[in-house]
């Protein structure tokens, strides 16, 4: 019991660092999204945000910025079985007019395995009440593995202070080499966008791991989200 305070304790105390390294370096940005998750299996805490980089007028630039940082917290956790996993996803993208929400991006990401660079394809296309945001990009390394990405979001309004809210994320880890496997993890998110910018709902995380036959995890719970 002690060994799971404990846990929960630095769990958050490198949450709070994580927050606030990013609040520093977007000071100039509008808005920044963390959502804690609590799961029949894990308690998951995330941090994202993308915004276009300004211009000296004030305005959107070409480059648009996205942050990601997700940490997790397993109750099976042992001295030295199911650590607290983190990760980290910085990415770039130059973004022309002409190519109508396509754009070249550039990610490094940063997990408890390692370091992992990439190149690749992002399309991002946003209005009032929905957002799409993906890409497809590749490891710049030996027996690389390509990801697919896709985070969309609908929120209708349903009132003058209150809209619903709808989220899914998917993300594809597809192996070059034959002796690696496959990974896929689905994140859905339903319930209300109230006043204040604050998001509350039950939500599910799916993860299926394999190469011919799949393990498959869940983590089904509900999430409190706040937009700054």
């Amino acid at each position: 019991m002690e060994l799971v305070i404990l846990s929960v304790r630095i769990f958050f105390q490198r949450l709070s660092a994580i927050s606030a390294g990013v609040l520093i370096s977007v000071s100039s940005f509008s808005q920044i999204a963390v959502e804690g998750f609590v799961g029949d299996q894990k308690t998951t805490a995330d941090i994202l945000f993308f915004k276009y980089f300004k211009n000296k007028e004030g305005n959107n630039s070409k480059f648009l910025f996205f942050n990601r940082n997700r940490a997790s917290m397993d109750y099976r956790q042992t001295s030295n079985a199911y650590l607290p996993q983190f990760g980290f996803t910085e990415a770039v993208s130059y973004n022309h007019p002409a190519l109508k929400g396509f754009a070249p991006v550039a990610v490094v990401q940063i997990f408890n395995t390692g370091t992992f660079p990439k190149i690749g394809v992002q399309y991002f296309h946003q209005k009032k009440h929905f957002m799409f945001f993906t890409w497809a990009v590749i490891e710049t390394m030996q027996k690389p593995l390509v990801d697919y990405f896709v985070l969309t979001r609908f929120q209708p309004q349903v009132s003058e202070k209150v809209q619903l809210f709808f989220q899914l994320e998917l993300v594809n880890t597809l192996p070059t080499a034959v002796e690696n496997n496959y990974n896929f993890i689905q994140r859905t998110r339903v319930g209300l966008h109230l006043a204040e910018s604050w998001q509350t709902g039950v939500g599910a995380d799916f993860t299926q791991n394999g190469r011919t036959e799949f393990v498959t995890t869940s983590n089904i719970g509900v999430f409190l989200r706040k937009e700054f």
